[in-house]
Formats: C-alpha cells, structure tokens, sequence
C-alpha cells in the first residue's frame, strides 16, 4: 500500500483533468466497494485510458488497473471517514475548483466551443459530471491532511533516516547553485510607441470599414506568437486577475460584443481587442499585440541603470532585496527575491536549467558577487538587460547531511507521512464493509484489503 498511496494523488489528478469524455470504455461493473462507496470497472480502465491519452503512460506501473483499483480504494476509505468525521467541503469550494478545471479545459482546447464539441456536452453538464468526484476528491485530501497534520521531523530523526540510506544508494548532485536576478525591460521611446499606435488604429480602421477582417490581420501582424495562427483568439475570465494583464482585464469587459477597443497598453505591449462573446465573467475575444521595437539607446540606458545599482550593492548602501523590490521589471521577483526556481519549485538548479546567456554569466562569478549588466533576448523575442548575483554554488559530490541536509530531511518527513497513513489504513481497514471482485486476486498489492474483504 505504501508506494500506492503516492500513486492515489497522482490517480486522482489524471482521472480528473480531461474533458474528453465521449470514447469511454462501456464496462460498467461493480468491481469493488468500501462502505457505501462502490468503484466501477469502468472507472478504473477509464482513469488507465485517460492517463494513457495524456502521455503519461511510461509512468505507470506495471499492473495499472491493480494500482488504479486501489487508488480508488483508498480514496473511498477516506471519504468514508471523512464524513464520519464530519468533515465538510461547501458548495463554494466545489463551485470554484470546477470553475478553475473548465477554464483549464477551454485554455488546452483553444474555446468554450471547442470545449463543447469535443466532450459531446455543454459546460454547464461537465461540471455536473464532475461534481460528486470534486467533491470526493476534496474530502479525501481533507482527511488524509487530517491524519498527518501537524507531523514534524526532527534532526535526530534526520540523521537517523539518512544513516538508514545504503551508501551506494546515495544519491550524486551535479553542480546546483542559486541565482538570482534584477530585470529591466528597457521601454521604447515616445515616437517609436505612437507610430506603432497608429498602425493599430488603422487596423481597426480596416475592420470596422468592413476592409479586412479582425483574425486575419491578427495572423498578419499580431507579435503574439501563442494566438496569431488562431486569428489572435483569447478564452479569458475576469477573476483570473493573476494570469491576465489588468489593464487587459478591465478593456475587455468594457466592450459590446463585435466591438473593437481603442489601443491600449498591457505590460506586453501595444494592443486593440476585440470582443467575441461574453456569458457572465467569462469572454472570448481576439487581439492583436504589437511590441514597439526598442532601439540601442533604450538598451543602454538600462545598463547604465543597473550599472548604478549594482555599484551601489558593491557599496553595500542597497541590499539586494531591496533592489528588486524598487527596481526589478519582473513581477516574479516581487514573491521569491528574484530567484530562478527549477522545475520542483527549488532554488537550487542545474546549470541545464538556466537559459544559455545566464550561463556564460555566472562562469566567472564567486558566490557573493554580481555580474556586470547583461544585455539578452529572451524566449518571446523581448530585448532585456539584467544583473545577475550568485547566492551558492555546490561542486558535484554523493549526498551528505551537510550539503544536503533540507532535501534528506523532506524526503524523511514524506517517509514518515507515509507511515502515519499506513497505520491509520492499517486501523481502519477492518472498521469498513470490503468487497473486492474476484478478477482482481491477483493484485499482490491489494493484500492488506483482501484481509478484510467480503467473500463472494
């Protein structure tokens, strides 16, 4: 059950992030039961189908429906003890978490329309599909939390876990190091930004003389290679105030359908929009994003900016912090000081992990140092210039509780999870009615449950 307890969160993310919904496997089977609760086969070879469809079939194990089966067990048992324990999930929560899974749903397929041809249902029937397991997923994660709140790890109990580790099973790092970084966006001058504007008022011109059409001056000109080649479409909702520009946000919902906005400026650049439809907080609109181009002069200005800053850093009359508080262009910076995260959410990175102009820069920096300004394009062709500063930098060796010490003691605490869920699962088993289908005694790691299971 140990290893399957992971595979159940991950079960529970597949089973539930596709839309596509009108090729299910018609199996509909009573295959097992934990209470009240009873799992079809076609949950389960629907969830293998799923994971299958979204590429992750290397990751599965090697008997998926035995690991699916028990990740549905698992969480069954939960939910059970969940509502026993009167532990509640409102209408609220469940009403937002499906609001967020559509519109994850509409930005993958490119539209509400989309959406809706491809499941074979309206939007509103997809929430409704998916409402009962919402809400059996959200009570599940809220008795597991329940079960280990509060765990903490100790040092003994670290250095303990690590002495348990086979010294040829230690795992070797690579060189990581942690950087960070102040960026400025150099902005393009007055002239060059009104003569861009004029260029999007005369396409706004041509639409609304009836000339050209919207989508196809946005697949001609648009600057916004993720929507040109669909005519410059958006799927957009007014509360995902975090992933939308404000100033974007505020013109869209201004407008009457099949109207277009004067130009406007967002933190990308220079834009018109154009309303599609609109049903509630929720808009599909087209726009076309023109990036005034900017010229050397801007790009030096914004080095000898950041020369200055990092000068006053040398002198120690800044910190760096404050630096990126008061002058940083990227709002990232703002929430992690500036810091380039890996792919887990980590500081500490790989040399493989950093863009190929940071790695030139750090070659030559000790840690404690900052680079002269660097002057890079990035992946969306913006011109910008950066200081960068080298927090630690680690040499490749095998794992120890020195260098090491945060990562072996988060994976002792993830063990330690682990335990406190196997014994409350090994208590609780026998408190549940269990009924196991017979085609499954074969699973090897559904034992602990075939201890306890009816016989049919």
């Amino acid at each position: 059950m140990k290893k399957l307890l992971f595979i159940f969160f991950v079960v529970l993310t597949v089973t539930q992030s596709n839309a596509q919904q009108t090729k299910k496997v018609i199996a509909d089977k009573i295959v097992a039961q934990v209470g009240d609760k009873i799992i079809l086969r076609s949950d389960v070879l629907n969830a293998i189908s799923d994971a299958k469809r979204q590429g992750t079939e290397a990751q599965l194990p090697p008997n998926p429906e035995c690991a699916f089966l028990e990740g549905q067990l698992i969480q069954k048992a939960l939910v059970l003890q969940a509502e026993k324990d009167s532990l509640n999930v409102t209408e609220d929560e469940i009403d937002a978490a499906l609001e967020n899974q559509i519109r994850g749903f509409i930005r993958e397929y490119g539209s509400k329309d989309v959406l809706e041809e491809i499941a074979g249902k309206t939007v509103y029937q997809i929430k409704e599909d998916f409402r009962s397991s919402f809400k059996e997923r959200k009570l599940a994660d809220q008795m597991r939390g329940k079960i280990i709140e509060n765990l903490k790890i100790t040092p003994t109990e670290v250095k303990a876990y690590f002495e348990k580790i086979p010294k040829d099973s230690l795992q070797y790092y690579e060189t990581e190091i942690e950087v960070s970084q102040i960026l400025l966006i150099p902005k393009s001058n007055k002239d060059v930004d009104e003569y861009v504007s004029r260029q999007l008022y005369e396409y706004k011109r041509q639409v609304e003389a009836g000339t050209k059409k919207f989508d196809q001056l946005a697949k001609l000109y648009s600057d916004d290679q993720g929507t040109e080649k669909q005519g410059g479409t958006l799927t957009l909702n007014r509360n995902d105030k975090g992933m939308w520009d404000p100033t974007f946000l505020s013109a869209t919902f201004k407008l009457k359908e099949g109207q277009i906005s004067n130009v406007i400026r967002s933190k990308f650049g220079l834009h018109i929009i154009q309303l599609i439809s609109r049903a509630g907080d929720d808009a599909v609109v087209r726009h076309i994003l023109k990036i005034p181009p900017v010229t050397d002069e801007e790009v030096k200005l914004a080095e000898a900016k950041l020369d200055s800053i990092r000068s006053r850093l040398n002198a120690h009359e800044l910190t760096f912090g404050e630096a990126i508080n008061k002058y940083s262009d990227d709002e990232n910076s703002k929430f992690n000081g500036g810091a380039v995260q890996g792919r887990d959410g980590s500081t500490y990175v790989t040399i493989d992990q950093l863009d190929k102009d940071m790695v030139i820069i750090i070659k030559d920096l000790k840690p404690g140092e900052f680079s002269k300004p660097q002057y890079y394009i990035d992946e969306r062709g913006r011109k910008l210039v950066r200081v960068v500063y080298l927090k630690t930098r680690t040499s490749p060796h095998r794992e120890n509780l020195k260098e090491d010490y945060n990562k072996i003691a988060q994976r002792a605490l993830e063990d330690k999870k682990q335990e406190k869920l196997e014994k409350w699962f090994k208590e609780h088993l026998p408190n549940y009615y269990i009924s196991i289908d017979k085609e499954f005694s074969g699973c090897s790691s559904l034992s602990d449950w075939w201890k306890y299971a009816a016989r049919n």
